[in-house]
């Protein structure tokens, strides 16, 4: 008997030991970046929060979050799609109603151009394009970039291999939109406050013409062949069509009440039928048919839209939403909204790019 119990004290203190000890530790799982699909990416500048948002276009997972710089707005690739710029601008946000004596005065330094390597997913160097640089257009080699430098009302050449400034001209008051000619030849300016193209010519550095087309110009597109150029016109509420050849206004194109309807961005689908318009307070994406110079249809795609794209195959178009923070995703076969992707603050252009 006695020996039984020796046996079985033990056996009830290792018992007694292993119910009282701390449970084992159940390792947390860690947190994994969203997967990533082979699909195109959709790249969205995002004004306020100074950052790029990087969308998979298959799942609608922001995959990045790169910073850029102060207000970064203008976006376009290079040719070859291995690059991307963006326009950084350390001039204070104005607007509408906004009195501009009251704004902190601006840095300067921030200005410049981001060169953001699409492999690496960051920025790699900043380009200095002159002052306060709003939007801009790539030479058709990739070699150049044309600026519009809003506060200086001038329009800039920059050399991207060397990075400096190789041809300068005066525009018109508050240049904003910029676009070559399908050929390369010239480049078109916009200026809001004078209403004004500003047709320059960058291998001489100068305007060689300048013409009205309505009341705050800020976006140009280009018919594939050259002959015609459309315009939006945002005080007016139109789109003004433009002879490209003798450079003078054909017709306006009208979308709804001035005011109301703010045609802000211009952008024609891959075979250049169809015209998308988008109208800032308007809260609509207009399609105009270029054949007929009229307005197909419209979709509601949130507060404010300002940058548009399309995806590589033009069945989906893109619209940048600034005051709710998103990108819409506009189904255009139906014309109807079928996702809203929240981005960083303010979102101002948007491009998408094959992988």
């Amino acid at each position: 008997m006695t020996s039984i119990k020796c046996l079985l004290l033990p056996a009830c203190l290792l018992a007694l030991s292993v119910g009282c000890s701390s449970p084992t530790a159940v390792p947390k799982a860690e947190s994994k970046a969203p997967e990533e699909s082979s699909a195109f990416r959709i790249y969205v500048t995002n004004e306020v929060s100074g950052d790029m948002t990087v969308i998979d276009s298959a799942t609608y997972n922001v995959i990045a979050t790169v910073p850029l710089g102060k207000r970064p707005r203008g976006i376009h690739a290079s040719p070859d799609r291995k690059t991307i710029y963006v326009a950084l601008s350390g001039s204070p946000i104005g607007g509408p109603n906004v009195d501009e004596s009251t704004l902190p005065p601006p840095d300067k330094s921030a200005d410049g151009i981001g060169v953001f390597d699409v492999a690496q997913k960051k920025i790699v160097r900043i380009i200095k394009g002159g002052s306060d640089p709003e939007n801009f257009d790539v030479s058709k080699d990739g070699t150049k970039i044309f600026i519009s430098n809003e506060d200086d009302a001038a329009v800039s050449v920059v050399d991207i291999a060397s990075g400096s400034v190789i041809k300068s001209a005066k525009v018109g008051a508050q240049p904003e939109g910029v676009k070559a000619t399908p050929d390369g030849k010239l480049v078109y300016v916009t200026s809001e406050e004078t209403g004004t193209i500003s047709v320059f010519d960058p291998i001489a550095g100068k305007v060689i013409k300048t013409f009205k087309v309505g009341h705050r110009p800020r976006s140009v597109a280009f018919m594939p062949d050259g002959s015609r150029a459309y315009i939006n016109a945002e005080n007016d509420g139109t789109v003004v069509v433009v002879d490209a050849v003798k450079e003078k206004t054909i017709e306006a194109i009208p979308l709804g009440k001035p005011g109301a309807i703010k045609p802000m961005a211009v952008l024609l689908s891959p075979d250049a039928t169809k015209l998308y318009v988008s109208t800032g307070r308007g809260h609509r994406v207009f399609t105009i048919d270029t054949a007929t110079n009229k307005v197909a249809g419209s979709v509601d795609v949130g507060p404010r839209p300002w940058g548009i794209a399309l995806s590589p195959d033009g069945k989906t178009l893109y619209s940048a939403n600034g005051p709710s923070n998103d990108i819409s995703v506009v189904d255009l076969a139906t014309n109807t909204v079928v996702r809203r992707i929240k981005a960083g603050g303010s979102p101002w252009g948007v491009i998408a790019l094959e992988r």
